[in-house]
C-alpha cells in the first residue's frame, strides 16, 4: 500500500501528517509500502492507493474521492486512526 500526505507547500504539515500515518499504521499492525509527503502542485496520484490531506487542500487535489482520507484536524490522531480504520475496513 502506498499512500501520499499532501498539503499546501509540502513541507511541514504534510512531514507531521506523514509521521502520524506511520505511527497509526504501525499501531494498528497495517503493513505498508510507503507514505511520503509532497505539496498540491507536486502531487502525482499514479501509483497511489490513498491520499490524506486536510480539508482545505481536499477540494483542489485531483484524486479519485474514495481514496482520499480528509482531515478537518490534520494534528489529530484520533481523526487520522478513525478515517484510516474505516477505508481500511479495521474494526
Amino acid at each position: 500500500m502506498v499512500i501520499k500526505t499532501v498539503c499546501g507547500s509540502g513541507l511541514g504539515s504534510s512531514l507531521l501528517v506523514e509521521m502520524n500515518v506511520k505511527s497509526v499504521l504501525d499501531s494498528l499492525g497495517v503493513e505498508y509500502e510507503s507514505v511520503e509527503h509532497t505539496n498540491v502542485s507536486s502531487f502525482d496520484g499514479r501509483g497511489v492507493d490513498y491520499v490524506v490531506v486536510g480539508a482545505d487542500i481536499a477540494p483542489v487535489l485531483e484524486f479519485p474521492e474514495e481514496r482520499k482520507i480528509v482531515l478537518v484536524n490534520i494534528l489529530s490522531k484520533q481523526e487520522l486512526t478513525e478515517k484510516l480504520k474505516k477505508v481500511l475496513n479495521i474494526n
